[in-house]
């Protein structure tokens, strides 16, 4: 008899345990508000992807608790970089939706990207992403090779994020003839810009963000894309060129490589540095079900938002191998990314 009360008390403990593990996460996040920062204006497609995130995300978090989008743009997103990195709270209750080159940022600017990438902790990315380069059509510009006698301007958030360090980029790289205005808050009013005619062109323009923003454009030939910049071509682009194919030495394509390694987590959801491991857990597995939550894709659907998830696993292990690279390679890719 001894035995058996014995046995049924190691049960009840793990029952009782096993009831407080279930019932813990919910205790925390029940009543509370999730704050997702994004790094960029309204109206973008990062600002498009959080709110989507924010609208659905909520009801796979044990305790269901509210999700609100919050913008906070400037400097190229790094405001957004630094206020998660530094004052954001670390329980869990605020993320961001930050650039995705905040990786290599302290890398290319470290006056202003002090903090280590590698202590944020990944929640996902709704997909990764190619980047094209697109000139307005009235401008007459379809290839890189015209780039050579005619010069173009195009619009930039700053001189470090991906509108204007590509550009930067393809001028050292290739010898292309482009100019950079800077100052935009974000890529939707460098598209405005363009359509105004203050600017001939936009880099750095989400290839999945162009078909869903201004699709319309591309059925009227509105804009000429002269470029991919990622380390593979989108499948449905197979002649435009590459960025890559302009590569002459191995070290340039490392260089590349440590540049478009970013392009795999698209639409970085990021929480700050130290969140207790058990809620990291709680909110990856949350963004996981709510990527596969049919609401979820029947509204990514309607706003044409492509939905190829990439875990917070896989990002940061993309994040431990930029931080790997030679310093030969990181020097390379600091000489093609200067503003001269």
């Amino acid at each position: 008899m001894m035995k058996q009360a014995a046995t049924a008390l190691v049960f009840s403990c793990m029952f009782a345990g096993s009831l407080a593990a279930q019932t813990a996460e919910p205790a925390f996040f029940a009543g509370k508000t999730i704050t997702i920062l994004i790094g960029y204006a309204a109206g973008g497609t990062y600002d498009a992807t959080a709110r989507l995130i924010a609208r659905h995300m909520a009801k796979h978090i044990p305790g269901q608790p509210i999700m609100l989008p919050q913008n906070l743009p400037g400097s190229g997103g790094i405001k957004t970089v630094l206020n998660l990195y530094s004052v954001a709270p670390r329980d869990g209750t605020t993320l961001g939706m930050l650039s995705r080159s905040y990786p290599i940022e302290p890398v290319f600017n470290p006056q202003t990207a002090k903090y280590d990438p590698k202590r944020f902790i990944p929640i996902g990315s709704t997909s990764n992403e190619v980047s094209v380069a697109v000139v307005w059509h009235t401008r007459g510009v379809n290839s890189i090779a015209q780039l050579m006698t005619q010069e173009i301007t195009t619009g930039a958030t700053g001189v470090t994020d991906d509108t204007g360090r590509f550009p930067t980029l393809l001028r050292n790289l290739t010898g292309a003839k482009v100019r950079l205005v800077t100052g935009y808050p974000g890529g939707n009013d460098v598209t405005m810009a363009m359509e105004k005619g203050e600017v001939d062109a936009r880099f750095g323009w989400s290839w999945g963000s162009l078909k869903s923003r201004s699709k319309n454009w591309l059925d009227e030939k509105k804009v000429n894309i002269i470029v991919q910049m990622a380390l593979e071509k989108a499948p449905d682009l197979p002649n435009v060129p590459l960025i890559m194919e302009f590569a002459k030495t191995d070290l340039d394509k490392k260089a590349l490589e440590l540049l478009f390694a970013p392009q795999v987590m698209a639409w970085p959801l990021v929480a700050p540095p130290e969140v207790p491991a058990d809620r990291i857990a709680t909110l990856r597995k949350a963004f996981e079900a709510t990527m596969k939550d049919s609401d979820f894709l029947n509204d990514a659907k309607k706003l044409n938002i492509d939905v190829e998830p990439v875990t917070g696993e896989l990002m940061q292990t993309m994040v431990a191998r930029v931080s790997s690279f030679d310093r030969t390679v990181v020097d390379r890719a600091l000489e093609l990314t200067e503003v001269k």
